[in-house]
């Protein structure tokens, strides 16, 4: 393995990711090329020798595929520049999905078509998303039946949990059916394309934002990172001090010298938020909300912001709604993931230490994320929840990826601020592989909450959560927010990803989550709202079992309303545009 590092270096770090992308592409060709469908002829001899070699390359790919990745594995990071680590991360993901992408065979060929309108992308998310409100709704309906009769009547019950049994695989099928639809229908490619080039697109803005040409002369946000509060809700602080200053075209200075995780500073675990612009003064200063001559505005925190711009949450730019909305199932989410993204830069030593946690628990795909709260917040912010209802959530998921593809163990990534929950998981699940550190979760105990291996700790418990290919956790946990919002880095669309067994998705301090009637509603038991198509309904959260509890704006009744018969209503602000990137870039300068 050490030749082969040597001669890593001696090639040059650039030409060999050029050669291994090369790679990539041959197995994405291979995989996707026409005659691998149903219009070849048995009675065509070179065509059937062409297939031959063909898949005896592709196999040979397959392997070398593998070899790279055991390589990657190995290689230390921390030797490495900002640009070479991130390519090599980069890369190895790109690898796990061309891997992905090779066992992908038995729906055939699918040719590629360039867009979607956003009509059929609504619908298809609506489908889905439908589909498991109407198991909610099923399911939570005869559990109740079930306990009813049990003990007056237990051949009804022993019907009624067959029918559990099965309902479960009908919902399955049908969304395992939806599922399909993505990737029969020809728009892959684009979805990958378009979150790319979103994605881009914003980086690009924000790069621009944060390295103004003049430092002394620009307009500048401070933003302090002093809230009194964990590292979930700290760097939610973060994301709303930088949409902020997005929204008001000012440069970001964070302030977080003495910062309660790492008191020399943000800039020692994440790369620094501007390379051109960090110094805090200017000719006035003001705190917020200033006037648009005040050269540096103080921002205080989100709860004590008064008067409120439009740019906070859930408000996504109005610019990139439209292909937002079409792209993605939960824009406010995508857009949270990409400032996320911007901000947590890891410099090199942070990089490392994730990587080598990373191969020492052999965090491989499949896999589940899981985080269980416990200590300080159960009880006062949260109810308890059993390990027993995450692992239902978990074998949910791998029944249903089962339909899909074969898969060599199923394996959980489990993030708890309790030790006694990874043993207790190991012991009630042995057909599950569970990886956890005893070690980070005594760290993330109050007495030692912000030390650095308890900072270290929860960047690690983080970062796995968002690779995982599915995260189970409880949303009003911001550890478990955090992870979502990173998430939807790694895929187009990884709004469904989730099950939380409390909360939906919220930011702290944000607007009204308003939703739209598109069917209305007649209450047929007490504590059901009435509902006209049309009507807005302020949104507080979902029970879980088909319905929704919120505020009928139009009428001001509290209530109970079928989750299905709402669509999210997304909310737009006139972000500035920020015309000024494709005539400079900071980084082609």
């Amino acid at each position: 393995m050490s030749a082969i590092l040597r001669q890593i270096n001696a090639v040059g770090w650039h030409r060999l990711l050029g050669a291994f992308l090369f790679i990539w592409l041959v197995i994405l060709v291979f995989t996707a090329f026409p005659m691998l469908g149903t219009h070849m002829s048995s009675s065509d001899t070179k065509t059937s020798e062409r297939l031959t070699r063909a898949l005896a390359d592709l196999e040979a790919l397959r392997r070398q595929n593998t070899e790279l990745q055991e390589i990657f594995r190995d290689i230390n990071l921390e030797s490495l520049k900002g640009d070479q680590k991130e390519a090599i991360e980069n890369f190895q993901y790109r690898l796990t999905k061309a891997e992905h992408t090779y066992t992908k065979n038995q729906l055939g060929y699918v040719s590629s078509k360039e867009e979607p309108n956003t009509q059929y992308e609504l619908l298809r998310r609506r489908i889905f998303s439908n589909t498991k409100e109407f198991w909610y709704f099923i399911h939570s309906g005869l559990l109740e039946l079930q306990k009813r009769v049990q003990e007056a009547t237990p051949d009804v019950s022993d019907h009624i949990q067959y029918m559990l049994n099965l309902g479960a695989e009908h919902k399955r099928s049908l969304l395992h059916d939806v599922d399909q639809l993505a990737e029969v229908d020809g728009y892959a490619t684009w979805r990958e394309k378009e979150s790319n080039d979103l994605s881009e697109l914003v980086q690009k803005r924000f790069r621009y934002l944060q390295n103004p040409a003049d430092c002394k002369t620009a307009k500048k946000l401070i933003c302090s990172l002093n809230k009194g509060c964990g590292y979930g809700c700290q760097l939610h602080h973060a994301v709303y001090c930088f949409m902020v200053a997005y929204g008001t075209k000012r440069t970001l200075i964070l302030k977080s010298r003495g910062w309660r995780y790492h008191k020399a500073g943000w800039e020692e675990i994440f790369q620094p938020i501007s390379d051109t612009c960090r110094d805090p003064s200017g000719e006035s200063t003001s705190n917020w909300p200033g006037s648009a001559d005040t050269q540096v505005l103080n921002l205080p925190i989100i709860d004590s912001l008064s008067p409120r711009p439009p740019f906070l949450p859930l408000a996504i730019p109005e610019d990139l709604a439209p292909r937002l909305t079409r792209l993605h199932g939960d824009p406010i989410v995508w857009w949270v993931g990409q400032i996320l993204k911007y901000l947590l830069r890891p410099q090199p030593k942070t990089a490392a230490a994730i990587q080598e946690t990373m191969t020492r628990m052999g965090f491989k795909r499949p896999i589940v994320g899981v985080h269980v709260r416990r200590t300080d917040k159960v009880g006062t912010e949260a109810a308890y929840h059993g390990i027993e209802e995450y692992m239902a959530a978990v074998e949910d998921y791998y029944k249903q990826l089962e339909l899909k593809e074969t898969i060599d163990k199923r394996r959980i990534y489990l993030a708890t601020d309790d030790p006694k929950v990874i043993l207790d998981a190991k012991n009630k699940y042995p057909q599950y592989e569970v990886i956890g550190d005893p070690s980070i979760s005594k760290t993330a105990g109050i007495s030692t909450r912000y030390s650095d291996s308890s900072l270290f700790g929860i960047i690690n418990d983080i970062h796995m959560l968002s690779m995982s290919d599915y995260v189970v956790c409880t949303f009003s946990s911001q550890v478990c927010r955090v992870a979502y919002e990173l998430m939807q880095n790694y895929f187009p669309d990884a709004s469904a990803r989730f099950r939380s067994l409390d909360d939906i998705y919220y930011y702290g301090g944000q607007n009204a989550h308003n939703t739209i009637a598109v069917l209305p509603h007649d209450p047929k038991k007490p504590g059901e709202m009435s509902v006209i198509a049309g009507d807005l309904i302020g949104v507080a959260g979902n029970h879980w079992n088909g319905f929704s509890k919120g505020r009928n704006l139009r009428t001001n009744q509290i209530a109970l309303y079928p989750s299905f018969k709402v669509n999210d209503k997304i909310e737009t602000a006139k972000f500035p545009t920020y015309a000024e990137v494709n005539k400079r870039d900071p980084e082609d300068q």
